[in-house]
């Protein structure tokens, strides 16, 4: 029976082609819109945690000031970390895996007739372990380069290809800010961020070299530390702060003048937004879904009434309402599921285009796939039961009166 009811309701949409296209249209529209938006949210969410992994493993931030205030990004007025400050925090906490202070300044790299501004960072050796940078050629700073802030320096692979093109860097001698400085390794390619900065426009320097050299002071910008265990990462940061509240002698009550940030917790927040933003794009995209219901239901009327003497007909001789119920009710399941199944198609081939596009990866979700096309036929099955019932419960003498 039921087998029969479907196939009288494909003889019924094939009989009109055109206006059963028209008819699925929004059916189409809304789940493909769905998939689509869904699969980018949850691509731009990967590519979120991919750009935030690529900083370093199981790492926290310690920072001067207690973070961002206001639209304008002000920071409370607070004394600088010193190298002092990272040496007590690898004493005196536990569970690390390294530390690194830093100090950054841009400046112009030179090599022969090719110069490009670099992102300079002054840091020890931690700071290769505490952002799980590797050295592909070369070697790292010696104890001794680093304590006597030696002029060498370890660059990033755009530096390289900029610089030297084809040519082995290592040995070889670049100015920065005008002081020489000898390429003693260079680094593996992190790539572009998400964040529009190319990761590997980088030099890294010792310490000393950058604070006596370039920017004449002993301040540290920040203090990144790199946690043995990602489960210890919370001890850690209450460890440090602690540590740092006795350093900087702040009394009891009193707010931080420091922030330790865990890059977790940037993880957990950029990619909670990102995933508000992928509901509110789909549930966006749902409401045509909705629109398309209603198409289907104004159609199945308008069927109901071009096909009066025909379910006249088949009530007189002896079809029973559920069975002319199930007829209408069929008819419209199957419009909104060819309509789910064609948007499910133009959906994922947008998404695809979409991630090429965006630069960002392909990750579909089949739940939401499952879900967009079981959300197609129920629309079919609650919009089409009315135009249904109306049939089932048509008189059949006035049906067959019906011109």
């Amino acid at each position: 029976m039921l087998y029969e009811t479907v196939l009288l309701a494909q003889r019924e949409i094939r009989r009109n082609v055109m206006r059963s296209s028209l008819t699925i249209l929004g059916i189409v529209i809304g789940v493909a819109a769905v998939i689509t938006m869904v699969t980018l949210g949850n691509g731009a969410t990967a590519q979120v945690t991919s750009d935030i992994t690529k900083l370093g493993s199981n790492m926290l931030q310690v920072r001067p000031g207690q973070g961002h205030r206001g639209p304008g990004g002000a920071q409370s007025e607070s004394s600088p970390l010193s190298a002092e400050d990272a040496t007590a925090i690898e004493q005196s906490v536990t569970g690390l895996a390294a530390v690194a202070p830093t100090a950054n300044k841009m400046a112009q790299a030179v090599f022969g007739n090719q110069n490009r501004a670099v992102t300079v960072t002054g840091s020890t050796n931690g700071f290769l372990t505490v952002r799980d940078w590797k050295i592909v050629s070369g070697r790292k700073f010696t104890e001794g380069e680093q304590r006597a802030g030696k002029s060498v320096c370890i660059i990033g692979t755009t530096v390289r290809d900029e610089l030297f093109g084809g040519q082995e860097p290592i040995g070889e001698t670049i100015r920065l800010q005008k002081i020489s400085f000898k390429v003693i390794g260079v680094l593996e390619s992190k790539g572009q961020s998400n964040f529009g900065s190319d990761q590997d426009n980088f030099a890294l320097i010792p310490l000393r070299t950058v604070q006596r050299r370039m920017i004449g002071n002993t301040d540290v910008g920040a203090i990144y530390v790199s946690a043995k265990d990602s489960d210890s990462t919370e001890k850690v940061q209450a460890d440090i702060e602690r540590l740092m509240r006795e350093r900087r002698r702040i009394a009891p009550g009193k707010e931080d003048d420091f922030n330790v940030r865990d890059m977790k917790e940037i993880v957990s927040m950029l990619t909670g937004t990102t995933r508000l933003l992928t509901g509110l794009l789909g549930a966006v995209a749902a409401v045509s879904l909705l629109v398309g219901g209603i198409g289907i239901m104004n159609i199945m009327l308008v069927s109901v009434t071009e096909r009066t003497r025909e379910i006249g007909i088949r009530l007189a001789i002896g079809a029973l309402e559920k069975e002319v119920l199930m007829q209408f009710l069929v008819e419209a399941v199957v419009l909104s599921s060819f309509g789910g199944i064609v948007g499910i198609v133009l959906g994922l081939t947008g998404a695809g285009f979409g991630s090429r596009f965006l630069n960002v990866p392909f990750s579909p979700n089949p739940g939401i796939v499952a879900l967009a096309f079981l959300f197609s036929a129920a629309v079919g099955v609650i919009f089409g039961f009315f135009p249904a019932r109306k049939a089932a419960q048509l008189d059949p003498i006035e049906a067959l009166r019906h011109e």
